[in-house]
Order: structure tokens, then C-alpha cells, then sequence
């Protein structure tokens, strides 16, 4: 038998053990078999993301639970179509757009989104935040009433938008509230931290609660729980700040909520669910506006932890697997000897390695020499210095690498 008979003959004998053990072969690309199903056949990414989260829309219909948005409020249909044409047959208008010198009262502008299409856009910005999911689950709201939440430190002003980022430093007083309503009208107005609980994903931290807010006078109304400022934990990211304003019926009684000789700093007190809160309220309340920052750690919060809170700070970090690092080889080919042998060592060690080098040149009543304005052409200290060191002494001398880490 020739050898390429033999060799044919071998691999049909191998086709045939494949396919009695389940084997299957994909197409042949560039000579290289495919994993799975070529490109034309396989689902795409969208399409095996879309079954993955898919939900049934009976079970996880959303429900809206707030106050019914009315028709488009100031021009009609025909008289927005006649501004249109107007404005469009303004050839200096259209001019002074395009060299983009037209000037527009911001003022106005804000007035009329505010009364025709706000609540549809601050609505869509709320499900992008995951506002709504993590306040009520499948419920939302349109919110009607246009909610100013300001923030005062050393005489700065910083307004709450909807999804800003405000610092812990800048709102450790409670901010101003205003907003318009009708008379002989009463309010609930909350503040709660979505991402904050030390102990229960499912529950919130109730950072300001007033109820009974007869109109807009918000010193008025009953204090449930005193304003408390953000405290997001060293590690855990932004935390998201809701502040829900709730039109009510009639007076609540809120005194089952109400602590009784409880520190303001008190976190189990402040534990919350707006979930709960809402549905044992809600014959008698509809959520109306809607308010939200987001804030992460800075160094005050220190202060805030040891002195206000009696506590710990606590810091989060994430815990990352440990490198696999391979058996040590007799002969590591073509791998720099010093970085290789690092793999082997404590890195605690050959961090005090490097650290001892940066304070070798440190001297504590002189200053550090001047830089040299051309660190890489220095002489060799040694007639022969073997390649991996030189490869060391130039890192070291251009400060590449780990040198950076102890500068």
C-alpha cells in the first residue's frame, strides 16, 4: 500500500469513529473547521439576547399609577402647523440658524416643554435610570408637577436635574423644593438612596420625609424623618437619589412611621421600602413629581461615618481571582529571567524591593536632584550588563512600568 493510500485509509477509519461517538465536523474555512453554525444559520447577538430577557407581557405588564396626562396643552393642532409654516418660510430666520446666530428665550422654551411634552421625557429618562423598576416594580408615572430641588454649600447652588451627579460635601443641608400647585391642596414629599442598604438589596435608606405639606409651604408639614445627607460607601459606585413628591386626598395619619426617641442617625430606623409605603397608601395618595441625582464617596463622608453615624467606614472592594501562573519550566525560552522569576515571589516582597530603590535617593532636609535632560544616555556603571538588566536599568531610568507605581 502507497503511502498516500495510507493515509487516506486512516483518515476515513478516523470519519467513521467520529461519527459512531457523536462527533460533527463544521464547514471548512481557509482550511479551518467553524465552531458551531456558520454566520448565515447562527442567531445573531441581538436575537439570543432578545430570548434571554425575554418576559411575557401579561405577567409584567406595566401599570401607571399616576395622574392621567392630558392633551397638549396651548396651541392647537392647526395652530402649530400654521407656526411651523411660519417659521419655516422665514428665510432669516432659516439663514441666521444655519450660521447658528439665532437667539431663543431659553426661558420660554422651557415654559412650553414643561407644559406639552416634559412628563413623556422625564419619564423615558426615569426607565433608563431603572427608576420606576426599583421604586414600584411594574408601575410607573408621568410627572406632572415640575420639581426644583436645590442644594446650597458655601453659598453655591446645585440643582437637581435628573441624573446629575451631586458630591456628598455639597449636600450635607437639605435642599430647597419648590413647585407649583392649587390651593387647599396637601403633600408628600420623599427622599430615599435606591442603592444604599448595608444589609437588604430590597430595601432603601429614607433620607427626608415630610407629609401633610399644605400646598407648597413644606416647613408646614409634619416631619417623619429629618433630612440626612448622602453616605455612599468607599468602593460601591453611584448611588441613585429619588426625590418623589405625592399629591394627597385627604390628611394621612404618618405616626406608625414616625420614630419614637430615635437618633437621626439611626439606620435601622431608616430602613425603607417606597414599594410598601405606596401600597398601603395608595387610595389616598398619586405620585405627582419626580426629582433624581446620583452621588458616589468623597473624603468627607469619612467625618460623616465615625463622628455622626458612631461607625466604622465601611470600603467595599471587589475580590479578584488570583492569576493562574503556569509550573515553573527547567529552560523558560525567550522570557525576560527577572520578570519571569517575579511570577514565583511574594508581590509583597518585590513591592518593598522597589520602594526601598525610591528611597534610596530620598533625603529628608535635601532636595531631589534635578532631573537629567536625557535619562537613557547615560554610560554603563559595568563593562558588561547582561540583556535583561539593561532592559531594567532603561524602565527604571524612563520610568516605564512598574517604577510608576511607587513615584
Amino acid at each position: 500500500m502507497s503511502l498516500s493510500s495510507l493515509k487516506y485509509f486512516r483518515f476515513h477509519n478516523f470519519l467513521l469513529k467520529s461519527s459512531t461517538i457523536g462527533l460533527e465536523f463544521g464547514p471548512v474555512r481557509y482550511g479551518h473547521h467553524m465552531r458551531g453554525k456558520p454566520p448565515g444559520i447562527a442567531r445573531s447577538i441581538d436575537q439570543r439576547l432578545e430570548e434571554y430577557n425575554y418576559k411575557d407581557p401579561e405577567l409584567n405588564k406595566r401599570i401607571d399609577i399616576g395622574f392621567p396626562l392630558n392633551k397638549i396643552d396651548g396651541k392647537t393642532k392647526q395652530e402649530q402647523v400654521e407656526f411651523l409654516k411660519k417659521v419655516r418660510s422665514n428665510a432669516n430666520m432659516e439663514k441666521e440658524s444655519r450660521n447658528r446666530r439665532l437667539m431663543i428665550d431659553l426661558d420660554e422654551a422651557y415654559k412650553e416643554w414643561s407644559v406639552t411634552i416634559a412628563p413623556q421625557h422625564l419619564k423615558r429618562i426615569a426607565d433608563h435610570y431603572g427608576i420606576f423598576e426599583h421604586l414600584y416594580g411594574y408601575a410607573y408615572f408621568y410627572p406632572k408637577v415640575a420639581l426644583d430641588v436645590t442644594f446650597s454649600s458655601d453659598d453655591v447652588l446645585y440643582p437637581v436635574y435628573f441624573g446629575n451627579t451631586i458630591k456628598p460635601e455639597d449636600a450635607k443641608k437639605k435642599p430647597i423644593v419648590k413647585y407649583s400647585c392649587e390651593k387647599d391642596t396637601l403633600w408628600t414629599l420623599l427622599l430615599t438612596n435606591l442603592d444604599g442598604h448595608f444589609t437588604d438589596n430590597d430595601k432603601e435608606y429614607v433620607h427626608w420625609f415630610i407629609g401633610n405639606i399644605p400646598e407648597s409651604n413644606i416647613e408646614k408639614g409634619e416631619t417623619i424623618f429629618e433630612y440626612l445627607q448622602p453616605f455612599p460607601p468607599k468602593g460601591t459606585g453611584y448611588h441613585r437619589f429619588a426625590v418623589v413628591l405625592y399629591k394627597q386626598d385627604k390628611k394621612i395619619d404618618f405616626s406608625q412611621l414616625k420614630p419614637d426617641n430615635v437618633s437621626n442617625y439611626d439606620l435601622q430606623a431608616r430602613t425603607f421600602s417606597t414599594l410598601e409605603f405606596y401600597r398601603s397608601h395608595q387610595d389616598y395618595m398619586t405620585p405627582a413629581g419626580l426629582a433624581f441625582f446620583q452621588s458616589h464617596w468623597d473624603k468627607s463622608l469619612k467625618e460623616f461615618y465615625h463622628e455622626k453615624l458612631g461607625m466604622k467606614e465601611p470600603i467595599f472592594e471587589y475580590d479578584f481571582n488570583p492569576a493562574y501562573i503556569k509550573p515553573q519550566a527547567w529552560f523558560p525560552l525567550r522570557q525576560p529571567f527577572n520578570l519571569y522569576m517575579d511570577k514565583y515571589r511574594d508581590p509583597q516582597q518585590i513591592n518593598k524591593e522597589f520602594l526601598q530603590r525610591k528611597l534610596k535617593n530620598v533625603h529628608p532636609f535635601k532636595a531631589p536632584p534635578k532631573p537629567i535632560p536625557f535619562p537613557n544616555a547615560e554610560p554603563w556603571s559595568k563593562p558588561y550588563v547582561p540583556s535583561w538588566l539593561k532592559l531594567e536599568i532603561t524602565k527604571s531610568r524612563l520610568k516605564w512600568g512598574r517604577i510608576n507605581d511607587i513615584e
